[in-house]
């Protein structure tokens, strides 16, 4: 099945990254951290649906996105800073991997992170204990959402920068070293979200530190 969405709303988050906000059709249900197929009903890519995480909470009235804009590359995301009031687009039904299993370590690369952004708004709304976010990327600058993370208190946040020295981010790579200094308590869930390279070597980092597989959350094919 699929749902037509008209947008509401488009902001600018980032340099190179928008928030947009849609209406929710009635029946369109989903699990905080799932993602949807989106196509742009705009002459020539129609058809080139692409998958992208819902931002808002399962109950909120509205459907949001976070999505990074790559103007180099002539497709969807490129399309997306001229998107206008009332264009819309095709959503396929939800699906994904990553969904709530509780309060745990969130460890994000880049647009990676939204499908925690869910999923931690769903947690504090229901009133749940604090999550650890590790959130890396390349400048202070891409930070995605950087003051809706420092103003929610559920989450104890740490971001991590591999360009730039600023007091609010640590600079280097999540690597093993940094998830043993940050992360004590093993048996929580982790998840893993980010560029698949990252998403390996974080995997692999947490097993090294005796993280049951099971405890380890990531797309399915990660």
């Amino acid at each position: 099945m699929s749902y037509t969405l008209t947008l509401q709303d488009i902001a600018q988050v980032t340099p190179d990254t928008y928030q947009l906000t849609f209406n929710r059709p009635e029946d369109f249900t989903f699990e905080a951290g799932q993602a949807t197929e989106l196509a742009i009903q705009k002459d020539g890519i129609r058809d080139e649906g692409r998958p992208f995480t819902m931002t808002s909470r399962p109950n909120d009235p509205h459907l949001e996105f976070v999505i990074k804009s790559y103007p180099d590359h002539d497709g969807v995301t490129a399309k997306v800073p001229d998107l206008a009031m009332t264009d819309q687009v095709i959503a396929s039904e939800p699906f994904g991997a990553i969904t709530d299993h509780g309060t745990g370590v969130f460890i994000a690369g880049g647009a990676g992170v939204t499908p925690f952004v869910s999923i931690l708004r769903t947690q504090q709304q229901k009133g749940e204990g604090t999550s650890k976010l590790i959130f890396a990327n390349k400048t202070p600058e891409d930070i995605i959402l950087k003051e809706t993370w420092q103003s929610m208190a559920n989450v104890d946040e740490t971001f991590v920068v591999s360009e730039g020295d600023v007091p609010e981010a640590r600079q280097g790579q999540v690597n093993k070293a940094m998830l043993e200094e940050l992360v004590a308590d093993k048996e929580q869930p982790f998840y893993i979200c980010g560029p698949g390279e990252m998403v390996n070597d974080v995997r692999d980092a947490l097993k090294d530190m005796g993280v049951k597989k099971e405890n380890i959350i990531t797309e399915e094919g990660w």
